[in-house]
């Protein structure tokens, strides 16, 4: 099961950029990835901007961000497919047009690829973790936010999805999904308490496992 991206919906706006350069970095470092945080807000900052800059103020647009085994993977989605960003060498002078220097300059690789009804700019950079604990990971966070993002739609077509929720939505979403749990071992006989606790043995077990 490949993993699920974490996205946010948003209007292209100033203001816009800094509520999603503070998201980002929850997200980050609720994924163990703290030490990416300055360099995705900056791909963020500068693939916002661009869509501001070259699309226009009030585009409605996407942001996508996706860990794969040993990559992070930043998106930017928006409706025009004729506005591409391209690398142009900024005047030291200039009080524009650094932005995908800059992006190129931290990134791994960045590109744009076009689809019917929009064009994605994305970057890549490295997470510095195994693609053998990745993958781990990325199996189990896979799981993990599909079954949070049930919890965490409001209704059936509210078009909720794991990626609008912050991680205090996500926390408490996965509350009642434990809670429910619990209750449905107690409805079929079983020890809630000793579930639970067998549940955690397990956890500290391959965190341990981790570690070592």
């Amino acid at each position: 099961m490949a993993p699920m991206p974490w996205v946010v919906e948003f209007t292209a706006s100033k203001e816009e950029v800094g509520a999603l350069r503070r998201r980002v970095r929850n997200h980050l470092e609720a994924s163990g990835l703290r030490n990416l945080v300055d360099e995705a807000q900056l791909c963020v900052s500068e693939l916002v901007a661009n869509v501001i800059t070259h699309v226009g103020v009030g585009t409605p647009a996407r942001l996508a961000v996706l860990t794969s085994g040993d990559v992070l993977r930043i998106e930017v989605h928006d409706p025009d497919t004729r506005a591409l960003p391209i690398l142009v060498p900024a005047d030291v002078e200039a009080e524009g047009g650094r932005g995908m220097t800059l992006v190129d300059a931290v990134t791994d690789r960045w590109g744009v690829r076009l689809l019917a009804d929009r064009k994605v700019t994305w970057c890549e950079l490295a997470t510095g973790l195994s693609v053998t604990r990745g993958s781990d990971g990325g199996t189990r966070m896979s799981r993990a936010e599909a079954v949070i993002g049930l919890y965490g739609a409001p209704g059936p077509d509210s078009g909720s999805r794991l990626g609008r929720l912050d991680i205090a939505e996500g926390e408490e979403a996965a509350i009642f999904v434990i809670a429910d749990l619990l209750h449905w071992f107690r409805a079929h006989g079983r020890d809630a308490d000793d579930v639970l606790d067998r549940a955690q043995m397990r956890f500290e077990g391959e965190v341990f496992d981790v570690r070592s």
